[in-house]
């Protein structure tokens, strides 16, 4: 089965359209693309890179290098790149929720998503948070983000919090709600049959015993202790300082860290351009870019399209991985 993905750009005055763009001037035999967003903007994009672009009805597939099958969600206004306008807001949002429900229903395979400019969409009166969030809204299920390129895979407890308020999410249910979902996707999507995790404690020194904190002993170890017991490999809580060592990470599947800045910058210092944003958990593959809208970097040409390939790439895996699961 050749999979069919759903292609977003995202913010309409930013670099995802001229990113889509280059995307189908590398036709891939083993995938088929959609995109849901404005035929306008991608045009626009195209011309401002030089680059041919041929946009086609939805249903029918691309025969050259260029072709992008499109279902139309029309902006409200004119782009124009760099200038982010509230008034394209909805068609933003509507895109996702519609190439979402596409794959919701089976019509399409996975989902892969450029940058969105979230206070902008949040002035044009959409109360927003964050993509992740409306999909998981959408399919009226929990996930988990992770962030991976080449060399570490990255799962996060708790995602966009201010730091005051991390310690008090790290619960026991949250912990076993984002293990056991990392831990499913690890043996479903990627294949790997016992999925070796590392787990990071919340403090310095995964709390020192106690002396740096008390998250480790009175929540982490316990919810830890439990999952072993289910048969889960866990590793943890470690140290986060010296948890992503070369010679530490080669034994591991994953690392889940408890917050945002724990992770992260040494995923993105490890392989920022080709590292992606998955969302784990949902009924469907989706697959992000790990970079933002780069408005001073519209129009010009000269954005690195590298995590966009990654993205369709791991989209394209994972949506064949589920269509055709081991026996």
């Amino acid at each position: 089965m050749i999979p069919s993905l759903a292609l977003v750009p995202g913010e309409p005055a930013g670099i995802g359209p001229e990113l889509c763009v280059r995307l189908v001037q590398r036709p891939d035999p083993s995938r088929r693309l959609v995109a849901f967003g404005d035929p306008a903007t991608l045009q626009a994009a195209a011309a401002a890179l030089s680059l041919p672009l041929r946009l086609l009805p939805p249903d029918r597939p691309a025969t050259r290098a260029g072709d992008l099958p499109v279902h139309e969600v029309a902006n409200a206004a004119p782009v124009e790149f760099g200038h982010p306008d509230p008034a394209n807001a909805r068609a933003v949002t509507g895109a996702l929720q519609l190439a979402a429900a596409a794959c919701r229903q089976g019509r399409l395979h996975g989902l892969v998503t450029g940058p969105v400019h979230k206070a902008v969409i949040n002035q044009g009166g959409i109360a927003y948070t964050g993509t992740t969030e409306l999909l998981a809204r959408d399919a009226g299920c929990e996930v988990v983000m992770m962030l991976a390129n080449d060399i570490v895979r990255v799962a996060l407890v708790t995602t966009h919090l201010p730091l005051r308020a991390v310690a008090d999410a790290i619960t026991a249910q949250a912990l076993v709600r984002c293990l056991r979902i990392v831990d499913a996707a690890m043996r479903r999507d990627f294949g790997i049959e016992r999925p070796r995790l590392a787990v990071l404690g919340l403090n310095p020194h995964a709390g020192e015993d106690g002396h740096l904190g008390r998250e480790e002993l009175d929540t982490i170890i316990p919810v830890l202790e439990r999952l072993r017991g289910e048969g889960m490999q866990l590793v943890g809580p470690l140290p986060a300082d010296t948890a992503f060592l070369p010679r530490k990470l080669d034994g591991f599947d994953a690392v889940v860290a408890m917050y945002h800045d724990q992770g992260l910058p040494v995923l993105k210092y490890s392989g920022f351009e080709q590292a992606v944003n998955i969302t784990l958990g949902l009924p469907y593959p989706r697959v992000a870019v790990d970079h933002g809208t780069a408005l001073d970097l519209a129009g010009r040409g000269i954005a690195d399209p590298s995590s966009l390939f990654a993205a369709a790439a791991l989209c394209t895996r994972l949506a064949a991985a589920r269509a055709n699961p081991p026996s």
